[in-house]
């Protein structure tokens, strides 16, 4: 019995021992500093690059960007060539061409940026004087039908040549026919904002 009384006492010093100990190892609270912050750190448009630096603040969403905040752009260029032929001395507008003169509207509409000049030829058949205003007829003929589809009017332009600049030097029927012209050639560009690579990305085999 006294054996066991020694074992007990001895455990619970060791006991108090640690308790003792545990509390001396104990620190004091320390609130968490609040930092100061001496410049704008925003980033509104979200393409990690802070306001203060970022030269485009609208930068499209999953754009892949340069150091500035700016939007990698890739250009694409199109063309379209309008060439509507015209009856001996008439600046009628045969509904053969209708549809042609139709996907030119389209295309600028597309791109909005791009304006036309609208030429008018002529043959070498007839006064100079007369053959100058027919091509210009000719070109207001196809302007109209343009403007109809909805085409400003300050993206569309005229100039008659007359039968200063022929197709065609010969001087049978079929060179004639060929003079007889509208004709018009149109550039539209386009800028593409490059998307940033991610885990979604699908790459074109």
């Amino acid at each position: 019995m006294k054996s066991v009384s020694i074992f007990t006492l001895t455990s619970v010093g060791i006991a108090l021992s640690f308790a003792s100990q545990a509390n001396e190892d104990e620190y004091s609270y320390i609130e968490t500093p609040k930092a100061t912050q001496v410049a704008d750190l925003l980033d509104d448009d979200r393409d990690g690059v802070i306001n203060a630096r970022d030269l485009c603040p609208d930068t499209p969403q999953g754009a892949e960007i340069n150091n500035d905040g700016c939007a990698k752009l890739v250009k694409e260029q199109e063309e379209l060539s309008l060439r509507v032929l015209f009856e001996h001395d008439s600046y009628e507008i045969n509904p053969a061409f209708a549809d042609q003169i139709q996907t030119m509207a389209d295309f600028l509409e597309k791109y909005a940026s791009a304006s036309i000049q609208i030429q008018g030829h002529t043959s070498k058949v007839g006064p100079e004087a007369y053959n100058y205003n027919l091509s210009e007829q000719r070109a207001t003929a196809v302007q109209d039908e343009l403007l109809y589809y909805g085409i400003e009017p300050e993206r569309v332009t005229i100039v008659g040549y007359g039968e200063s600049r022929l197709e065609d030097e010969g001087d049978d029927e079929v060179a004639h026919a060929a003079n007889r012209r509208v004709t018009a050639n149109v550039v539209g560009l386009d800028e593409k904002v490059i998307e940033e690579w991610s885990i979604f990305s699908i790459i074109e085999k």
